[in-house]
């Protein structure tokens, strides 16, 4: 392949992957929530030792289900959760309270933490429904 299509290859895929990076940030854009925006910042998950116990709403905790505990939501409600990094989204209800962990704004169910792509702490934006 002669230099002037190495050159042209590597610029289209420089302009594609730009126009790829492009989209992905827009798309984790507070704005884009369709809601009112609630709250920003680290969000983490709980589990393992908690499968099965009772949470502060009553009702039996399953790791499975897209489920969330916050501190001051009332039970019950559906919150749009946003990761600030992929974009991807997903809608939780609250039935539990927390995190204790300073600094963090919700504690995502494990099943949750894995549709939004957080395996530890991850920046999230909340957005009410």
């Amino acid at each position: 392949m002669d230099q002037r299509k190495v050159t042209l290859t590597l610029a289209s895929l420089f302009i594609a992957g730009s126009a790829l990076f492009s989209a992905s940030v827009a798309q984790a854009e507070p704005a884009k929530t369709s809601g009112k925006v609630l709250q920003s910042g680290p969000a983490s998950w709980y589990g393992p030792g908690f499968h099965g116990r009772k949470t502060a709403s009553g009702e039996t905790f399953n790791t499975n289900d897209m489920t969330a505990a916050h501190r001051t939501l009332p039970f019950g409600t559906k919150v749009k959760v946003v990761n600030k990094k992929t974009g991807k989204s997903v809608v939780v209800r609250i039935n539990d309270r927390g995190p204790y962990a300073h600094g963090r704004v919700i504690d995502l169910s494990k099943a949750s933490a894995q549709a939004l792509g957080i395996s530890g702490v991850g920046s999230v934006t909340l957005a009410q429904l």
